[in-house]
């Protein structure tokens, strides 16, 4: 199972590269400026996905990807104001990411909005996931890369964005990864902490999230996060007409988190640190502003 699982992750990145061009400017400048020896030294602490709350669709579906991998449902998150729900999963290996799964909650949008998702989303008539090998990791990895609608009109998006911007990045984006996330405790000091690695980041020309500060942190203190501005995309949309326009979106964006040693694995030296004596888990609270990432509020289109 760990081949199928690699198979998968490997297809995610790299397509997640071509589209996020700050990865590679974050990686390529660690290397350079021996914060790491190679790419291969960085801890992959969480991917994340999006999704749309609709009966065949959504976390129940897509979630069956990843527990057949063997990772194990955890904690659920519910975001009001977003009008989102989400979960999280531990991994089979501590050497593979945690997975934070989300989805909106379509029903609690307006009549018109919902309306607009289901002349796309009705079109998937029953769960896809269903149809796959999930022992095929080529075929998980091509399915999670193909249009599972038609490409959205702009005027579509544009009122969807209005209303949901959660609703707008996932009627074009589909199952596109959202982002992953360097585990910046993983770093020699002094570049070990959030504080020190937005400084980094933003050296080398990263713009950060700034929605609730730059730094997100935890009510206990042991899980920081902050994140980079959504990189803007070009993409293609289709008229009714027949033509195509295209138009600067957002796309996907790197995150960095801190998780610091529980209490009772503070006076541990950093070398005997592993996951299991670190903060584990999400925090709503730093998810939420994390999420506008990819908001016109943080990206300024």
């Amino acid at each position: 199972m760990s081949e199928v699982l690699d198979t998968i992750l490997e297809g995610l990145m790299r397509r997640y590269r071509e589209r996020v061009p700050d990865v590679g400017r974050v990686v390529t400048s660690m290397v350079d400026n021996k914060l790491i020896s190679s790419e291969s030294d960085i801890e992959n602490d969480h991917i994340a996905f999006r999704t749309m709350g609709v009966p065949q669709l959504g976390i129940q579906s897509f979630e069956k990807i990843f527990l057949h991998c063997g990772y194990e449902r955890r904690d659920a998150y519910h975001f009001a104001g977003k009008k989102l729900d989400a979960f999280w999963y531990s991994p089979p290996k501590p050497n593979y990411p945690r997975i934070f799964i989300s989805e909106l909650r379509v029903q609690d949008l307006s009549d018109e909005a919902a309306k607009i998702i289901r002349s796309y989303t009705d079109e998937v008539k029953s769960d896809p996931v269903l149809d796959l090998d999930l022992n095929d990791g080529q075929q998980v990895d091509q399915f999670l890369h193909q249009p599972l609608w038609h490409t959205p009109t702009w005027s579509d998006y544009q009122r969807l964005l209005d209303e949901s911007e959660y609703a707008a990045w996932v009627i074009y984006n589909r199952y596109y990864l959202n982002h992953f996330t360097i585990s910046v405790h993983n770093l020699p000091k002094p570049w070990n902490t959030i504080v020190k690695f937005n400084e980094f980041a933003e050296s080398i020309g990263v713009q950060l999230n700034d929605a609730g500060g730059k730094i997100k942190t935890s009510p206990d203190g042991l899980l920081i996060q902050s994140s980079s501005v959504a990189q803007l995309v070009d993409a293609e949309f289709a008229e009714l007409d027949g033509s195509t326009s295209t138009h600067t979106i957002a796309g996907s964006y790197v995150e960095f988190a801190e998780r610091r040693p529980l209490p009772e694995f503070a006076q541990l030296p950093d070398d005997q640190l592993d996951r299991a004596h670190r903060r584990d888990g999400f925090e709503a609270s730093n998810a939420d502003k994390i999420f506008e990432s990819t908001f016109r509020s943080q990206t300024g289109m």
